[in-house]
């Protein structure tokens, strides 16, 4: 072969490497090419499960590419969260985060800080209720808060240990309507709202959904809505602020990755998200498992958490619970 035709096959040879390399990278630049993880920090089941495995179902006609719900449990949801922060930033990770990120940050050392995560969509929030057993004889918000001023303390409220939503709702109950109320710690929503039922304790401070059921049959009134707009669960019920008192306050969950997502990719992530969540199929089944639903894009949903952060640090301080970093 003379060194004319070899050169000349060395260029054929190297051009179509070269093409087969462009498409090795345009197929590669495709995103998402493979299924997506969505981390949940909690175990199969439970509220914030059952939403995700309804979002992620949804979300994969948008998408393109099918969501794989994972559960790691774990301190309270920090292992969960940590595993979202420590991901590859590429995208193909991303979990559910919820208020007690917020929280961890200033009572758990080994908790990720909110700095930590990349926000992609809010997924909607379950606005707190104050909730009472009929035989205090409350039938509004402004009962409640007058016998509160009167005898500060004697209303026994039940929330979960320090630092969970519920808590952090009689908390915000006490800092915004100047009360005291005395606090008593439970495990979980279940047990909460058993005791008030039970009339252990005169209060409760869950969201909507968990004593809806009890309210219907009578055992209980939900005095008020820690909301903007009345929760669909309970049309009849007025919110907070129409009985005179601002106060907003629920358990809130979004969708979020480790920091350093690619712009595109993050951008390609938020908008199936937010088609999803605005899709009525998708929000009627979402309504029908009991969750509210309001989409925001990235940016809002991280001046959400700015503002939530803002607000709660102070109540942390104030009940003694910010124990290893400050704002």
């Amino acid at each position: 072969m003379s060194a004319t035709r070899f050169l000349r096959s060395m260029s054929l040879i190297a051009a179509g490497l070269a093409v087969l390399g462009l498409g090795a990278v345009h197929a590669e630049d495709k995103f998402p090419s493979k299924p997506v993880t969505l981390i949940v920090p909690w175990s199969a089941g439970g509220g914030s499960d059952t939403s995700m495995r309804l979002l992620a179902a949804a979300a994969e006609k948008y998408l393109g590419q099918p969501i794989v719900v994972e559960n790691k449990p774990g301190a309270g949801g920090a292992e969960g969260t940590r595993a979202i922060a420590g991901a590859k930033p590429d995208g193909y990770t991303v979990g559910m985060v919820a208020n007690g990120v917020v929280a961890r940050q200033y009572s758990n050392r080994n908790a990720n800080e909110v700095s930590d995560l990349q926000m992609i969509a809010f997924f909607g929030a379950d606005p707190s209720a104050l909730t009472a057993n009929p035989k205090t004889g409350f039938k509004s918000v402004a009962d409640f808060v007058k016998f509160a001023k009167a005898h500060p303390r004697k209303i026994k409220n039940a929330n979960d240990k320090p630092g969970g939503a519920s808590y952090i709702a009689a908390a915000i109950l006490e800092n915004d309507l100047g009360i005291k109320l005395t606090k008593v710690p439970y495990d979980g929503y279940a047990p909460e709202v058993t005791a008030v039922v039970a009339g252990e304790v005169d209060t409760v401070t869950t969201p909507v959904p968990d004593v809806i059921e009890h309210a219907k049959a009578g055992k209980l009134r939900i005095l008020g809505v820690m909301d903007t707009k009345r929760h669909f669960l309970a049309p009849d019920v007025p919110t907070f602020k129409e009985q005179g008192f601002n106060v907003v306050v629920g358990t809130w969950r979004m969708i979020a990755g480790p920091k350093g997502i690619p712009a595109d990719r993050l951008a390609t992530l938020e908008s199936a998200l937010l088609k999803t969540l605005k899709d009525p199929a998708f929000v009627k089944k979402a309504n029908a498992a009991g969750f509210s639903v309001d989409p925001k894009g990235s940016k809002e949903a991280t001046a959400y958490v700015k503002s939530y952060d803002e607000k709660l640090y102070p109540i942390l301080k104030n009940a003694g619970l910010v124990k290893v970093r400050a704002r």
